[in-house]
């Protein structure tokens, strides 16, 4: 592309955000003043990537100016200075509209860091990327285990209130408050309020040796009758001789499932092994037919998720308000899990204000379709309280918008969150087989790699916890030494300083800087 139409179509689209300011600042008004200039440098990269850069980037690489590929955190001052730089090529000058308050790279590095900081309660010689750890049960009296987690490097314990119940996360608070002060160092807790999460309801059945099963063998074709049990024990198998195929009858947990769906959504389960579709809908049940089958069982309170049914399920239930009080008195961070909109936002704070819990950090959790499509109004809303966060929360989310965009919708998370300065958690399976079996596969190891653009980094439970904590420590640190966000840092390779010690003579590789 000829520099005068670049310099031409990237003014339009610089005069498109200047033009915005009005609004912009209407829609970050009630924002803490902490994250001001944050939201704004939000709502301009919105607008930017309302258009297809793409046509721009080689050109502006050809040319030897910022290509607009990454300048998520300073979209103003980054589209300005490639104009300006256009200008100056072509020998006219450009004047910066002087009103508009903007911020450049350092500053934005800055930014982010101060607000990750906060959240994390981070000091300023802990530069690394933070490791949360998922508490097993264990760990609410096994003092030796806890020791090792923290001495290998966990900085955040996660409590996750969907399991369990208050005296055991007593008794976890209590441990780590005590290991924290042995060991000398600071352990955040982070606490997961449920929320919504449908799941089977137990399942419980006697197989022809007298012995109980909490599971039923399925297949390709089978038929779930999915039915509001209202407490009551289902006769899990109806044995239909003549047809091809057989039915199960499962419950729901939350029953407003069966209410909201309708024929044709898609309905999975056990993080999205057993894919099934709505074929018939009764006041109190629903009919499916499994066109996918991963698992040959399915079992006693698997996740379901229905990424085509819009729920009229409150983010935050009745236990999750039960839980604040005890979450608010204990906990550094709160994990805001199944959080859908902006509107579910002011009903958290809502409820956090009861309690005048301002230093409570809030994290909120990304794992539907709609809070993903919702995520700029998640993140405009969060930002009235100056502690927030945002988790990946890749397992449900890879279920909701489909295993092939996982890797782009998650991508594109990390970029909004740089735009508005936000720290972001990477979570679900990290390190996963090595966690349950001590081995590692070479995917999650460069899935740990990739995970150095969050700010944290979370791992579930595992007999080989220990192992997982220290491979993930040391894949950050190296990792760390080579990037940051979509940016490469270019570390001295030892591979080059080899290769040019060896291939050019003694005087030559003098003038070599090493």
């Amino acid at each position: 592309m000829k520099i005068e139409k670049l310099v031409k179509e990237l003014s339009e689209i610089l005069a498109e955000i200047t033009a915005s300011e009005d609004v912009i600042n209407s829609l970050t008004q009630k924002v803490h003043p902490d994250y001001k200039a944050s939201a704004k440098n939000l709502i301009r990269y919105l607008i930017l990537r309302s258009y297809d850069l793409r046509k721009y980037h080689n050109s502006l690489s050809d040319l030897g100016v910022s290509s607009l590929r990454s300048g998520e955190g300073y979209v103003y001052s980054d589209l300005s200075n490639v104009i300006r730089n256009l200008n100056l090529i072509k020998g006219t000058p450009f004047e910066l509209y002087s009103d508009v308050e903007s911020i450049g790279y350092t500053e934005s590095r800055k930014l982010l860091k101060k607000h990750s900081y906060r959240l994390f309660s981070k000091t300023k010689k802990e530069k690394f990327t933070e490791i949360m750890v998922t508490l097993p049960d264990e760990a609410a009296e096994n003092r030796s285990l806890l020791k090792k987690m923290v001495k290998a490097g966990m900085q955040i314990a996660r409590i996750n209130l969907g399991k369990g119940d208050p005296d055991l996360w007593k008794k976890m608070v209590k441990l780590i408050r005590e290991v924290s002060d042995e060991t000398g160092k600071r352990i955040k807790i982070y606490m997961d309020l449920a929320g919504p999460k449908i799941r089977t309801s137990p399942i419980e059945i006697i197989d022809s040796n007298g012995e109980k099963k909490n599971a039923i063998a399925i297949k390709k074709g089978d038929h779930i009758i999915l039915a509001k049990s209202n407490g009551r024990e289902l006769d899990p198998v109806d044995k239909q001789e003549e047809l091809p195929y057989k039915t199960v009858k499962i419950g729901v947990t939350l029953e407003e499932l069966i209410d909201d769906a309708k024929i044709g959504d898609a309905v999975y389960f056990d993080d999205g092994t057993i894919q099934a579709k709505v074929i018939a809908k009764q006041t109190d049940d629903l009919e499916l037919v499994i066109h996918e089958s991963y698992k040959s069982k399915i079992g006693s309170l698997k996740g379901i998720n229905v990424p085509n049914t819009r729920l009229s399920l409150p983010a935050l239930t009745e236990k999750d308000k039960q839980n604040l009080a005890f979450v608010c008195a204990n906990a550094d961070i709160v994990g805001y899990s199944f959080v859908r909109t902006g509107s579910d936002v002011k009903k958290l704070y809502q409820e956090l204000d009861k309690y005048e819990a301002q230093e409570l950090g809030v994290v909120f959790k990304i794992e539907t379709r709609d809070a993903f499509e919702n995520l700029p109004d998640i993140i405009l809303e969060g930002m009235r309280r100056n502690k927030i966060g945002i988790m990946i929360a890749r397992g449900d989310l890879a279920v909701e918008v489909g295993f092939e965009r996982i890797s782009e919708v998650q991508n594109q998370i990390l970029w909004i969150c740089e735009a508005a300065h936000i720290p972001v958690i990477w979570a679900t399976q990290v390190l996963e087989n090595l966690a349950k079996k001590g081995i590692p596969t070479r995917a999650e190891i460069s899935d740990a790699a990739l995970s150095v653009k969050a700010e944290c980094v979370m791992l579930n439970k595992g007999p080989k916890i220990i192992l997982a904590i220290k491979v993930l420590k040391n894949i950050l640190k190296r990792m760390q030494k080579h990037s940051f966000k979509k940016k490469n840092e270019l570390r001295p390779l030892h591979v080059a300083q080899g290769y040019i010690r060896k291939t050019f003579s003694e005087s030559e590789a003098k003038v070599m800087p090493h």
